[in-house]
């Protein structure tokens, strides 16, 4: 079973997605901050982590980058509510291979983690 760690500030939005990826049959587990996210990262090595742009305590980049330097191989997929194109672009630089600017359709998040899992 692929593990997916959905790393967000917005309790709603850990929810939901944790609700539709745990019926397609994921592992869905959820952080709420940046260290916890690095935490379970450590506990679980997830297969897909779902990450926030904005989180209390660490930005999504520096998760991102510390993420990235000691699991290589884990897909990242960038959510944010800021249309930052310089922040985006900063992301797919240290790894990150999509993204999704909130509010986003849950089914084409779904589709794309789908797809990356399946590579």
């Amino acid at each position: 079973m692929k593990t997916i760690l959905i790393v967000d500030d917005q309790p709603g939005i850990r929810l939901l997605l944790k609700e539709v990826f745990s019926k397609e049959g994921y592992q869905a587990i959820t952080a709420g901050s940046g260290n916890e996210a690095l935490e379970k990262v450590q506990q679980t090595y997830p297969d897909m982590v779902l990450l926030d742009m904005k989180i209390p305590g660490m930005d999504g980049i520096e998760i991102l980058k510390r993420l990235k330097k000691s699991y290589p191989d884990v897909h990242v997929i960038m959510m944010t509510a800021y249309g930052e194109l310089d922040l985006i672009k900063e992301s797919m630089k240290w790894g990150a291979e999509r993204y999704f600017t909130k509010p986003f359709d849950v089914f084409e998040v779904r589709d794309a983690v789908r797809e990356l899992l399946e590579q």
